[in-house]
């Protein structure tokens, strides 16, 4: 048995879609033809079932890089091969609206975790099998997205430009600037865990993607506002967790069906 997810071999599929928040595993299995509730401790919540014919099975990992990083090394223990981060996200880009799915072909590492695990250098690099599923997937739903990097950072209410997202009023000179260059760079995304779940797989020799659908653009809620309130002002809609859901599905199927016909 694994330490923190309580899993064992069997448990899991190997095509594993990973959400952050718990409460989103049953969402994401209500939209399979079987499912079942296969282990809960700590962040990580799982279930294991049946989409259209493949075996799947959902695991969620809980708010960043460290807590995603030890339910892959676990998951991957018991037999995931294939991963799938689902979440959401805010964007730097005006192109991009609220409700927008992002697929991501790569992330910007501004987390702790995966430089313990390989230097700066080391890409976090989407697997091209997976960026394809999901914008086949997207494409067949009729949902708008966008293909680009985002940055996984550790951090929420910092780095924001202006004072006010950090508590008692604290701001860093830094930060000023930081979510400007940001869009300048063509950075699409911003949240934080997609950077461990594409190093982590890469390391491994197995295939990882990530995806978000976009609650609001940072730049926008962070200019002019007496404090950052993300309560009141990202966008919020359990039609876009259940969009993001059926997405991560669909993603998935198309990534079996190419293994399945790949095996003859």
């Amino acid at each position: 048995m694994q330490y923190h997810t309580k899993l064992r071999e069997g448990d899991i599929a190997p095509y594993v879609l990973l959400p952050g928040d718990p409460k989103r595993v049953s969402v994401v299995a209500g939209f399979w033809d079987e499912a079942h509730p296969v282990a809960d401790n700590r962040e990580h919540v799982t279930y294991t079932g049946v989409y259209r014919g493949m075996p799947i099975s959902c695991t969620s990992t809980g708010m960043g890089c460290p807590s995603t990083a030890i339910a892959m090394e676990e998951l991957a223990r018991v037999g995931a091969r294939t991963f799938l981060r689902i979440g959401t996200c805010g964007t730097f880009q005006d192109f991009i609206h609220n409700g927008d799915l992002i697929v991501f072909d790569s992330a910007c590492r501004y987390d702790g975790t995966s430089r313990l695990y390989a230097p700066p250098e080391f890409p976090a690099a989407a697997h091209y099998e997976v960026i394809n599923a999901c914008v086949d997937a997207a494409r067949a739903l009729g949902l708008p997205f966008h293909v680009g990097a985002t940055r996984s950072s550790d951090t929420f209410f910092a780095g924001h430009p202006a004072p006010g997202s950090s508590f008692n009023g604290y701001w860093n000179s830094s930060w000023a600037h930081l979510f400007e260059d940001l869009r300048r760079m063509n950075v699409f995304g911003a949240e934080m865990e997609a950077s461990i779940v594409l190093v982590l797989a890469r390391l491994w020799g197995l295939r990882a993607g990530g995806m978000a659908v976009c609650l609001d653009n940072l730049l926008h809620v962070s200019d002019g506002a007496d404090a950052f309130d993300p309560q009141a002002q990202l966008f919020h809609s359990e039609e876009n967790i259940r969009k993001l859901a059926r997405m991560g599905c669909e993603s998935l199927l198309r990534l079996w069906q190419a293994d399945c016909r790949r095996a003859g």
